[in-house]
């Protein structure tokens, strides 16, 4: 495949990419766990986020009624990630090609100082 033709193909998936981020909903980092007041007879359950934003370490209680809602919300934040590290490999496979096409472009002139 000529490299014009991968440029373009990488071009297309980038846009597709950025599509999907662009229809993605709320979200948020972290982990949500079901903890207990007490674990060993498992009897006072709850829900508890954790997550790190802006170098701080934070848990946050969630009711129950609130769980699927944020579920989803954790669920686009994976996609997000998701999403966002494609871009970010094909970003630089369409830079290393548009590095590639030049070099072949240009005439062979090296010269040391």
């Amino acid at each position: 495949m000529s490299i014009a033709n991968e440029l373009r193909r990488i071009q297309t998936r980038i846009q597709s990419v950025q599509q999907q981020l662009a229809q993605l909903g709320p979200l948020r980092p972290g982990c949500l766990s079901c903890q207990y007041k007490e674990p060993k007879t498992k009897k006072g359950p709850y829900y508890q986020l954790s997550y790190t934003h802006r170098m701080r370490h934070i848990n946050e209680y969630i009711r129950p009624d609130l769980v699927p809602q944020i579920q989803q919300e954790l669920a686009e934040y994976r996609r997000y990630r998701e999403l966002n590290q494609e871009w970010m490999e094909l970003s630089i496979q369409w830079s290393r090609l548009k590095i590639q096409q030049w070099k072949e472009t240009q005439p062979s002139t090296r010269k040391c100082a």
